[in-house]
Parts: structure tokens; C-alpha cells; sequence
């Protein structure tokens, strides 16, 4: 298989010119110590595989059951150990596992957020889906919150399928192509979806945290964004997105030759390893014209079995192990861990402050 062949299968050639720019971009300037926000967002899909309610209900409670003890191995700058934000899909809800994952959630071990998988879905459904699942999970579960601007019930998303405002080259998984204007309206505060490569989902602006404005009369309009910055200001018509790290890791080589595509996934099949980590800081992702943070966000599918079994046997502290010894030195660097709703309210915190 050739080298061209091969990109375009990947489609690296959605991104590879933004990743190439990038290189040569002036990055910010950062000072010491500097800051590492790091967010761990879960695909958390209990039923995943079509099983049935009992063992997904295994699933959720092996890991309300040997989360706390991992968290509580590791502790922060600020005293505070890592915590797990799930995102829970609307269409596997089921009362008796929201309640147990808010009770490990309240025990200040993590958040539940919005996941969704839908198709050729239209937006009066997708708007009244998104609402009553939002208010199930804040009445029924004591889940999510009030956004202290907007005064209504706000939440983080994740799209299934990483089908954001419909951006499939084929369509599916979505059909609704002003996705993000009913997401706004509904009360979601950002959204989590990307890195998606190698989907042909994946935007062309990559390791940014952005605002992106929706066009109805076309798909994936969180292509191209707004870089959010210390003194600018949101419009009400801008969702902000949050990417984690994209990258080529030439240390981790496919055939000895190319190298494999480095999207923050964390899997029984994609480990953690040193330079995976290394890689992920090394994107510089974070606030424009901001001098101390740089933010992390890698994803995990934590109720597949095969990740069940890496990441809660021994995954999740190889993770945690890599971080706390290479960026908490108090020194070079400050490392917190953060739910993805802390991960946006720091992200406001900067933008917020005066320019120099």
C-alpha cells in the first residue's frame, strides 16, 4: 500500500495541511510553572455491543465500585485527585444506572454529561430529545447544573458516531445540519466530540479550543472556528468546541515506517505509553494570548469489556502514574484534574482577563 493510498484511507488529508501549519505556527509563550488541565471524557455506553440490562448493569457497577480506590491514589497541585466525566447517551437511559453513577459522581468522583447517537433525525425531535433528557438528568438525578449567565439547565456534549451537525461525508448518523444552533438554544455549554480522526468527521482546524458558528444550509460547520482568547467575548450565536491533542506519532510507527495517528484515544487497544502523554502536552492546546495553561482532553469508550478490563486493571493508573510523575513537579509544572463543565469554567476564567 502506498504512502498516499494509505493517508487517504486515514483521511489525514482532511487535516495533514492545518497539522503541517501548525508546525511552523509561533506558539504561545508559556511560563513556568505552567499549568496542565487534564480532562478525561468517556463515550460511556453501558449497552454497548447489545447487551442486556444485567450485564450492563455489571458494567456500571464495576466501575462505581473500583474508581474511588484509583482516584484516591493520586492528588493534584491543588489536593484534588482525577476525576471521570461520562457521557451518558440519551437513547441507553436507564434510571437504576444513573443513579448509581450519581452517587459515585456526588461522592465527588467525576460528572455525567450528554452523549447522543441519532439518525436522519430532524431538529424539532433533536431540540425535545436533548431537553427532556437534560431535565430528567437534573430533576430525576440531581445531575448537571444551572449555567450562572443563562439561568437554564446547561450540559456538555458529545455526539455518537463523532457525527457533529452532520459533517459524515455520507450523511448518516445525524440530518440535522444547523446541529449546533439547537444545541446552543438547548443549553449546551461546549462540546467535546473532536479529535474524531481517522473518521472523515474530523474538522479541518485541529488542537484548538475555538468557537465555531453554525450555517443551516450546510453541514459541519465547526470546520473552520474562532480561537477563544484572553479578552474576547462569546456571541450568542458561537458554541465553543474543545479538541483534544491530534498529532502523527513518529515514535509509534505502523510497519516500522508511518506513523500512527495520535487522537488521545485511551483503550485496551491504543495503551497509554510515555510518549503518547509527551505528545499530547506538547500540542500547547489552550486560550490564545494565555501564558500559563495548557489543556489536555483524551477520550475513552469505558463500558466496551476490553476497555473495562484496561483501563480499571491497571490502565488508568499507568495513565495517572505518566502524568503525576512528568507534569506535578510543582516546579516546571502544576497538574489538575478536571471534569469536562471545570475544564469549560477555566476556559472562561482566562478568556475573561485583560490583555497585557
Amino acid at each position: 500500500m502506498s504512502f498516499i493510498t494509505d493517508v487517504l484511507l486515514k483521511n489525514v488529508h482532511i487535516w495533514l495541511g492545518s497539522y503541517i501549519a501548525q508546525k511552523f505556527r509561533v506558539k504561545r509563550k508559556l511560563a513556568y510553572p505552567i499549568s496542565i488541565v487534564f480532562c478525561l471524557v468517556d463515550h460511556f455506553e453501558p449497552k454497548w455491543g447489545g447487551c442486556g440490562d444485567g450485564e450492563a448493569l455489571r458494567r456500571v457497577e464495576e466501575w462505581c465500585k473500583k474508581y474511588p480506590a484509583i482516584s484516591d491514589k493520586f492528588r493534584g497541585c491543588d489536593g484534588v485527585g482525577p476525576k471521570h466525566t461520562f457521557f451518558y447517551p440519551v437513547e441507553q437511559y436507564n434510571e437504576v444506572f444513573l443513579n448509581k453513577l450519581s452517587e459515585l459522581c456526588k461522592s465527588g468522583y467525576g460528572d455525567v454529561e450528554i452523549h447522543l447517537h441519532h439518525n436522519n433525525d430532524n431538529e424539532e425531535n433533536l431540540r425535545k430529545t436533548l431537553i427532556d433528557f437534560k431535565e430528567v438528568l437534573y430533576k430525576k438525578h440531581g445531575l448537571l447544573r444551572i449555567h450562572p449567565v443563562t439561568k437554564q439547565i446547561t450540559y456538555g456534549f458529545i455526539h455518537g458516531n463523532w457525527a457533529l451537525d452532520n459533517s459524515r461525508r455520507d450523511g448518516n448518523w445525524c440530518g440535522v445540519n444547523n446541529e449546533l444552533d439547537v444545541l446552543i438554544k438547548t443549553g449546551c455549554y461546549a462540546d467535546f466530540t473532536l479529535p474524531s480522526a481517522p473518521s472523515n468527521t474530523q474538522t479541518k482546524k485541529i488542537n484548538s479550543i475555538y468557537y465555531a458558528k453554525d450555517d443551516p444550509s450546510k453541514p459541519k460547520s465547526h470546520n473552520y472556528g474562532r480561537d477563544i482568547s484572553v479578552g474576547g467575548v462569546q456571541k450568542n450565536s458561537e458554541l465553543m468546541i474543545i479538541q483534544g491533542p491530534l498529532a502523527l506519532n513518529w515514535k509509534n510507527r505502523k510497519l516500522g515506517v508511518l506513523p500512527k495517528i495520535e487522537s488521545g484515544e485511551v483503550s485496551g487497544d491504543n495503551p497509554v505509553c510515555s510518549n503518547r502523554v509527551e505528545l499530547w502536552v506538547d500540542q500547547k492546546i489552550g486560550v490564545e494570548d494565555d501564558d500559563g495553561k495548557i489543556f489536555v482532553k483524551v477520550h475513552t469508550h469505558g463500558a466496551v469489556p476490553e476497555n473495562i478490563k484496561y483501563l480499571l486493571g491497571g490502565g488508568l493508573e499507568q495513565l495517572y502514574s505518566e502524568l503525576f510523575s512528568k507534569y506535578n513537579d510543582g516546579v516546571k509544572y502544576k497538574l489538575y484534574c478536571v471534569t469536562a463543565w471545570e475544564m469549560y469554567k477555566t476556559t472562561k476564567t482566562i478568556e475573561s482577563n485583560k490583555r497585557n
